[in-house]
């Protein structure tokens, strides 16, 4: 197919970009190409967004991808709307194949093509953030501005982030070698090698209804990036942001002269539930995944026939000791608690604190009056109703209203949740966050606080001592996972102890957050997201084995 973007144009236009990200993937400072702030899109950005998005509403969304069979959609956003957008079904034994013929040529067109064509799709997603926001918002039940964020430039700086690394890794080999060895008196041996960075074969991304975007462009474009083609399968309740980023993908793969069908879209019928069938299926050879336990530990036992990359649920954990800015801290995890109304996997959920208080820069602090002061500063941040609203967002389905519910009848409880109004979306759920007092002195293995309780759900566990935090910090993240541990200590030998207990237990720790840098928020290119070393994850956004995996070096030999 006549291709109207080459790569001449397109390494003019993005070969910066790509140097950039490279270089940043290895400072591990900030950089995001990416701008954060509305106002960077241009003066009519917004309203443009929000009428692109209102054309989407009740209207049907088709890619032109073969195999369809029939149309579905059933989105209803958190905040009441129905999206009323219909969705091709695909018959996978005719979209599977299709999707496998247009590989080879993607395959020889190398890494740095593909890294190209990968940032373009990525450059046409940004210009239309504003779209994506709304849809963001829509299927995920975030407040605008960090559907705005999250799902825009954040969830874009985790792709590219991908590309960088997946570039990398394929260039450690180089292409072509003259390869001579010395006989002695004899003529020596000459050949020439070449060396093909080959893919594994179709790639299953299952979305997630959180953050479907942040959560599935690096698994996505990882493996774009790496030659494969990817079939993209949204959370029912979160498809939107998906099919547009599937046709937006398209469309470039189509310009460049690619098979468009290197990237494609699976959306189920209501209740029909295509995951497992499609995850087991021979063509499928990678698969990436964010969501329950149950499940991922289900693909990963059962799609054999696939690398498995997943995220999972896990125990956050913050450990309070000791600190010198008590009122930075109490404000900080506030924030922490209250974001997106806890719906995060990197939200704290226990936090523990020794019976007998905390020293702090404000005087001795018991256990009871740092929980008390805690549930103060969440009621003073969330107090005035337009600010929660901007804040928490909209529980994002029934399950999180009746854990929420569930959890005040777990313990004493230091703060209740209550009920907001959204004037603007007045059929939207939304509430504060509870916070529960629990007691570790006797061991339970059903105690609350050693499942991960999803939603705006904390529990103020009080333990015996902080090394006693320790010795509960090690177990849930050994046996429950956690994709974040926090921890306040003035201490350098108690800093020492926690570092160690997260290094061996490989859990990203967050010492000491008192600004404004939160303990539920990474940056890419610096920050890694997960460590696949403990049970709620079993890759990091992003690194080197987040994308060597995917491809694998094909070596030709020629006698010279």
């Amino acid at each position: 197919m006549a291709a109207e973007l080459t790569v001449p144009q397109l390494s003019a236009k993005h070969r910066p970009t790509l140097d950039q990200a490279l270089s940043a993937i290895r400072s591990r400072a900030y950089w995001s190409p990416h701008p954060e702030h509305p106002k960077a899109y241009g003066e009519t950005a917004p309203a443009d967004g929000l009428a692109a998005f209102e054309a989407l509403r009740g209207t049907r969304l088709d890619l032109g991808q073969p195999g369809t069979d029939g149309w579905t959609g059933s989105e209803v956003s958190p905040y009441g709307p129905d999206l009323g957008v219909e969705y091709p079904h695909a018959d996978p034994d005719v979209l599977l194949p299709a999707m496998k013929a247009g590989m080879g040529a993607w395959r020889d067109a190398g890494p740095e093509a593909r890294a190209l064509v990968c940032i373009e799709i990525l450059a046409r997603i940004s210009a239309r953030t504003h779209e994506f926001a709304h849809a963001v918002m829509h299927t995920s039940g975030q407040a605008f501005m960090m559907a705005f964020q999250a799902g825009g430039p954040h969830a874009q700086d985790r792709g590219l982030e991908a590309v960088a690394y997946a570039y990398e890794e394929q260039t450690r080999v180089p292409g072509q070698a003259d390869w001579s060895k010395p006989q002695g008196k004899k003529d020596p041996l000459n050949l020439g090698k070449s060396f093909t960075a080959v893919p594994r074969g179709i790639a299953l991304m299952i979305g997630c209804n959180t953050f479907p975007t942040w959560n599935g462009y690096p698994g996505l474009f990882a493996s774009l990036a790496t030659g494969n083609a990817v079939l993209v399968k949204p959370h029912p309740r979160a498809v939107l942001p998906l099919a547009l980023t599937v046709q937006v993908a398209r469309e470039v793969l189509a310009e460049a002269g690619f098979d468009p069908n290197l990237v494609a879209l699976a959306v189920e019928r209501p209740g029909e539930g295509i995951a497992k069938a499609l995850a087991v299926r021979p063509e499928i050879k990678l698969i990436d995944y964010t969501g329950s336990t149950e499940f991922g530990n289900w693909l990963e036992a059962n799609a054999r026939q696939a690398q498995v990359y997943t995220e999972k649920a896990g125990v956050n954990t913050v450990v309070l000791d000791s600190t010198d800015n008590y009122k930075g801290m109490l404000a900080n995890l506030a924030f922490s608690l209250s974001l997106y109304s806890g719906q995060m996997c990197t939200t704290p959920q226990n936090l523990l604190i020794p019976r007998d208080g905390i020293a702090t820069d404000a005087g001795h602090k018991t256990y009871d009056e740092v929980v008390a002061d805690l549930a103060a500063s969440v009621g003073g941040l969330l107090g005035d109703d337009a600010r929660a609203n901007a804040l928490l967002g909209a529980l994002v389905n029934p399950d999180v209203k009746a854990r929420l519910e569930a959890a005040a009848g777990l313990g004493e409880v230091a703060l209740a949740s209550r009920e907001v109004v959204n004037p603007e979306f007045p059929d939207a759920v939304v509430r504060t966050p509870v916070l529960v007092k629990l007691d570790a002195a006797k061991p339970d293995p059903d105690a609350p606080y050693l499942s991960e309780c999803f939603g705006p759900v904390s529990f103020a566990v009080a333990v015996d001592t902080t090394a006693d935090a320790l010795d509960l910090l090690r177990r849930t993240v050994r046996e429950k996972g956690a994709m974040t541990v926090g921890a306040y200590t003035t201490s350098a030998d108690t800093e020492r102890a926690i570092e160690e207990v997260c290094l061996e237990e490989s859990a990203q720790l967050s010492l000491n957050l008192t600004g404004g840098v939160y303990v539920n928020q990474t940056a890419a290119f610096s920050d890694f997201h997960g460590s696949g070393g403990n049970p709620a994850a079993n890759a990091a956004l992003c690194d080197g084995a987040f994308v060597a995996n995917r491809f694998r070096v094909v070596e030709v030999r020629r006698q010279a």
